[in-house]
């Protein structure tokens, strides 16, 4: 049984007066603010909300949820669309005021705080002209994206987040902070690498960065009535693209209601030789009603995303690994799409391959490495008398694109990738050594609200 209402907020007292940030309750104000996320959809309400100041917050805050018997969710950047990052009726601990991040541009390295968004990072890094493979929309948290993965335009060229992921400060179960990296607990960084928010909150993370200054990219944007035959011939285009591409295929709405295809690119390179790189696929796809490739920062290519996925809209993802994309799969996919009953649905190819690909498959947690593309299925409306119907049409897409799919499920995808989706589909070597992790690190499931993996005893 957990703690009454009563005594928790008496006591929160204590929580209060030893931290440096501060402690929100239901009613003060800041409170509804704090626990409003990117996924209008979630409207959870914690008991408490501890906004940490640093990792001494944090560990506090761990303290204080053991001594109360209380459920944790964590919160980055609020960017989650499973809505875990925000609790009902227990601690919420909000690491968005930890935003610090410090470069090392002779290294190559910059380290952040647990509540770095990847906006704030690339805007550390960019001055000098440096980057690593982040998040495609920069509100989103460079915790929760790097340990699930991390899929962004610089993937194929760099590898993926976590990839990059050298070391990293963590509060565990037990209020401890330990450093996980290749010559301290670096069975705990390997689990880091993919295994979600399951063994501790990461308090701070250093990444290794690549030079990346401006980028050939940006929008071409294609009537929809060229959909399936652009679809198969992308699907073979990028099969044998070099690794500077960085692209991405959408079925989506425009602003004036249009239906189109919409290729998004990030190519890290020169611009005349992703030009040239792009050449034959523009050639091929007919006159785009749209054309706006060209020579940007970096920064810039990052925020074109921002413009399909708005804060504050109901959403509902889903998403599946292909090996390829048959004719039969393009029809379904464009057939679906067409019945959206939200114009902000949309369906989106993240290409994979090249450099995440040369990694091995028990390098790190992360799934699927070989998969050609992981496909994200995005529901997205307004108003809450539409959700069953938005949902069910994410629901039947990703029920008919199942026999062209891959087994797998990428986390920061699914809106259903938490307690309902434990013991995500895994190799079976690689999900026994999470399970050993956090038999080590977390035996009581402490940390539960994310992509759980159980421990052995529970």
């Amino acid at each position: 049984m957990g703690p009454s209402l009563t005594n928790l907020l008496k006591d929160s007292e204590s929580l209060k007066t030893g931290m440096r940030g501060e402690v929100l309750l239901p009613g003060e104000e800041g409170y509804d603010m704090a626990r409003s996320i990117f996924n209008a959809m979630i409207d959870h309400r914690p008991a408490l909300i501890a906004r940490c100041a640093d990792a001494t917050d944090v560990a506090l805050a761990v303290k204080y949820a053991h001594a109360h018997q209380l459920t944790v969710s964590v919160l980055g950047g609020g960017h989650g669309v499973s809505g875990l990052a925000v609790c009902d009726g227990g601690l919420m601990i909000d690491l968005s005021r930890m935003k610090e991040t410090t470069v090392d541009p002779d290294r190559q390295i910059a380290r952040a705080q647990g509540g770095a968004t990847w906006g704030d990072f690339d805007h550390a890094t960019q001055p000098f002209g440096l980057a690593t493979t982040g998040g495609l929309v920069r509100s989103t948290g460079i915790a929760g994206l790097t340990l699930s993965g991390g899929y962004g335009f610089l993937m194929r060229k760099h590898g993926l987040s976590c990839d990059n992921l050298l070391s990293a400060e963590v509060v565990t179960a037990d209020g401890r902070s330990l450093t996980a990296s290749a010559d301290q607990n670096p069975d705990l960084l390997w689990g880091l690498r993919g295994g979600g928010g399951n063994f501790g909150i990461v308090t701070s993370m250093e990444f290794r960065l690549h030079p990346v200054g401006t980028v050939y990219g940006g929008l071409v944007v294609f009537p929809i009535d060229q959909a399936k035959n652009l679809i198969r011939y992308y699907d073979d285009f990028v099969a044998v693209a070099p690794d500077e591409l960085g692209p991405l295929l959408v079925l989506g709405t425009l602003p004036d209601g249009t239906k189109a295809v919409i290729l998004l690119v990030c190519y890290a390179g020169s611009a005349s030789d992703g030009a040239r790189c792009l050449e034959p696929l523009l050639n091929k796809c007919g006159t785009p009603l749209m054309n706006q490739l060209a020579e940007m920062p970096y920064e810039a290519v990052q925020s074109i995303v921002e413009n399909f996925n708005p804060r504050g809209k109901r959403n509902y993802w889903k998403s599946t690994y292909l090996s390829g994309v048959t004719e039969e799969a393009a029809d379904v996919m464009l057939q679906r799409f067409l019945a959206a009953p939200s114009p902000f649905s949309h369906v989106v190819l993240y290409t994979l391959g090249g450099a995440m690909a040369h990694i091995g498959e028990q390098s790190t947690a992360v799934e699927n490495r070989s998969a050609h593309h992981v496909m994200l299925l995005v529901g997205m409306w307004d108003a809450s008398d539409d959700d069953d119907k938005n949902k069910a049409w994410v629901r039947q897409l990703f029920t008919a694109m199942k026999p062209h799919s891959c087994d797998g499920v990428y986390g920061n995808f699914d809106y259903d990738s938490g307690l309902e989706r434990v013991g995500l589909p895994r190799g079976a070597a690689t999900f026994e050594r999470l399970q050993a992790l956090k038999d080590k690190y977390d035996p009581t499931n402490f940390f539960r609200l994310n992509q759980n993996i159980r421990p052995s005893q529970t």
